[in-house]
């Protein structure tokens, strides 16, 4: 059956699915998060070594990590959209503080500054694929985190 939605539509309700599994990655939104996915979803972090395939696998990796860090700072760079892709780039300032990262490569205790896209494949206003894209540097590390932050960036401070 072929779409009444124009690209506009198609593209607006995209970024609503991903706005909401955004607002709701923490502990108690994590079902809204994870509710956004198709029954098929694949969610993979290659950087990590990681993929999965069904809601409840993603949902305790997610919970996992929720009780493995301390955020300190989330900048969002960019995001934009198509019919069929939704696209974030930021860079999350945190402590790791267990070892809830699959394959982490530092260890609790260190603040990380981890430059991450996502690119979402969504298919009829659920997303099907979420692949993370993680460069992972110490924060202190003046030589490797000089990232080009634009003037309209959205900052979240938590501390």
């Amino acid at each position: 059956m072929a779409s009444t939605l124009t690209r506009e539509e198609i593209i607006k309700r995209n970024i609503e699915a991903v706005d909401q599994h955004f607002h709701n990655e923490n502990a108690e939104g994590i079902d809204l998060a994870v509710g956004v996915y198709t029954d098929d979803i694949i969610w993979e972090v290659p950087a990590r070594g990681l993929v999965h395939r069904d809601r409840e696998t993603v949902k305790a990796e997610y919970l996992k990590i929720f009780d493995s860090m301390k955020v300190h700072k989330i900048t969002n760079l960019h995001r934009f959209a198509t019919e069929d892709w939704v696209f974030d780039d930021s860079i999350f300032d945190f402590t790791v503080t267990g070892d809830g990262f699959h394959n982490c490569p530092f260890p609790a205790g260190t603040r990380v500054s981890v430059r991450l896209v996502h690119a979402f494949e969504l298919r009829d206003g659920k997303i099907c694929r979420e692949n993370g894209y993680e460069i992972w540097r110490r924060a202190e590390d003046t030589h490797l985190v000089r990232d080009d932050i634009p003037a309209d960036a959205v900052v979240q401070e938590f501390e």
